[in-house]
């Protein structure tokens, strides 16, 4: 029992989500990379979904409070709010916890753009943003096959899993 105890206070998986509307105009921030495509994500904040997911899942691998408990969307100072930075902080905060990134995985819902073809730029941002290796991360994306606000370009949905591990 002493054994498994100590596995378990060793490693911890945090899950984030989020999603966020899309709209036409301006530029769309998906992974801390912009996306010149005339369209745009919604939000308080610069609305990157898949940082937004991604931070939620490291501060809950960590047991600490969400995104939307550290900058909440009713404060004027997060109004337009760089994404990138709030990951920093909330990695950073993990960190502090005593926790470190073993690996993360994503899930990005989106009918356009294509991931593919930006898959490795995502990949290098977010591993900067979290100062781990680019093997870290794992990034996939899928379509909604034209079904529902995913698949008719209205919504982009991600989840994304985080493995902790006591430092």
């Amino acid at each position: 029992m002493d054994g498994k105890n100590t596995l378990l206070n060793a490693i911890r998986v945090g899950m984030g989500y989020d999603s966020h509307r899309i709209e036409t105009g301006g530029s769309m921030i998906l992974g801390g990379v912009v996306i010149e495509q005339g369209r745009h994500f919604v939000g308080h904040s610069d609305a990157d979904v898949l940082l937004h997911a991604i931070t939620d899942a490291v501060l809950s691998g960590a047991g600490l409070p969400d995104i939307g408990q550290i900058f909440p969307n009713d404060r004027p100072e997060n109004r337009g709010r760089d994404s990138a930075e709030m990951l920093r902080l909330a990695m950073a905060n993990v960190r502090q916890a005593g926790w470190d990134l073993v690996n993360l995985d994503c899930v990005v819902l989106l009918e356009s753009p294509k991931l593919s073809p930006i898959k490795s730029e995502l990949v290098r941002r977010i591993s900067d943003i979290l100062e781990v290796g680019p093997t870290l991360v794992g990034l996939k994306g899928k379509t909604g096959e034209g079904v529902g606000e995913v698949g008719r370009g209205e919504l982009a949905v991600v989840h994304a899993v985080a493995l902790l591990h006591r430092t």
